[in-house]
């Protein structure tokens, strides 16, 4: 397993994290300890949860696990996230202080640990005025009960206002944005990763294989079953499918790992998680099992890296191509002109 740092800071994490979102629904609390296990035996440190998983059962599955190996504390980088409703109050949602308040204690009880390393604001909350929830998260920093900052599903001026406002109060700086991004969603390069790199902050992508598009599972001929998370869920899934299937890009996509995969003798997700893992502001990819079977393939992208030419053909059919401008047509100019 590689290593790289967080972001700015000076941790070092896997290039692989362990994501739990299934932790507590689709994976038992023995599969979810299997999975932990398999992922720091390979190498890996970083392990992502949050509090709405599950209610709050993820972090008690993970919690428990650490009591039970604390050998393992020591060597694990531990990130959660607060935003969404743990309740039916009014105040039991958001990024005000009074909610991150509870949240953090909360998230820290069901963890059994003191301090989080990593504690990430779950998404942007347009009620209340950032300067309170920033100050809040600085205070959990000079408190000791976080170690680091970090953002999630923030669009780009979301990114530089936080930014901006660190810089200007003497806050304790963000280091890190975890977004959605794998070949077939490509489109925060245009705004969201140059903010990104302007600030310093490392990206955890979630969903690196499409949804298990990446991995082959969905085909043109036939419609998700119940196998699949798709499949799961016949009316969402067969019109999520819809969506993503008319589209010739997805095709090409699929067409062009399949075919990586072939030559080089690596699965459908290996390829599509190995070229995440190198791409600019990417500090590691967070991978989500349902079992362990499909984590230890994942694992298996660990230290593959492509070549020019493979990065080039994915490049190519997924590139989402703006029509127009700002990112399209005469603003393709502003985003790539090099002297």
């Amino acid at each position: 397993m590689e290593h790289r740092t967080l972001g700015i800071s000076g941790c070092v994490v896997s290039t692989l994290t362990l994501g739990t979102m299934t932790f507590g629904h689709e994976t038992d609390e023995a599969g979810a300890h299997a999975q932990l296990d398999a992922f720091v035996a390979a190498g890996g440190n970083l392990i992502d949860t949050a509090d709405v998983y599950t209610r709050g059962a993820s972090e008690e599955i993970i919690g428990r696990w650490l009591a039970s190996r604390p050998e393992a504390r020591d060597r694990v980088v531990l990130a959660t996230k607060g935003r969404f409703p743990m309740g039916e109050d009014a105040n039991d949602v958001g990024l005000s202080r009074r909610h991150l308040s509870r949240a953090l204690d909360a998230s820290l009880q069901r963890l059994q640990v003191d301090a989080v390393d990593l504690y990430q604001v779950h998404a942007w909350d347009p009620l209340t005025p950032l300067e309170e929830t920033w100050s809040f998260l600085d205070d959990a920093v000079r408190a000791g009960r976080v170690r680091y900052l970090g953002l999630s599903n923030y669009a780009g001026w979301q990114v530089q206002k936080v930014a901006d406002l660190a810089a200007f109060r003497g806050l304790a700086r963000p280091v890190t944005l975890q977004p959605q991004y794998n070949l077939l969603v490509r489109e925060i390069e245009w705004e969201i990763i140059p903010a990104c790199a302007e600030n310093g902050l490392g990206l955890l992508p979630w969903s690196p294989l499409g949804g298990g598009w990446l991995t082959g599972k969905y085909t043109r001929e036939e419609r998700p079953s119940g196998a699949t998370r798709l499949g799961e869920d016949p009316n969402r899934g067969v019109e999520a499918y819809d969506r993503r299937s008319t589209q010739q890009r997805t095709w090409d996509v699929i067409d062009a790992v399949q075919r990586i995969a072939g030559e080089r003798g690596a699965s459908m997700a290996q390829v599509a998680l190995a070229w995440l893992v190198d791409r600019p502001r990417v500090t590691s990819v967070i991978l989500g099992a349902r079992t362990i079977e499909q984590l230890e393939d994942n694992l298996g992208a660990a230290g593959l890296h492509l070549t020019a030419e493979e990065t080039e053909r994915l490049n190519a059919a997924s590139d989402p191509a703006p029509a127009d401008y700002p990112y399209g047509g005469p603003g393709v100019e502003q985003r790539t002109r090099t002297l």
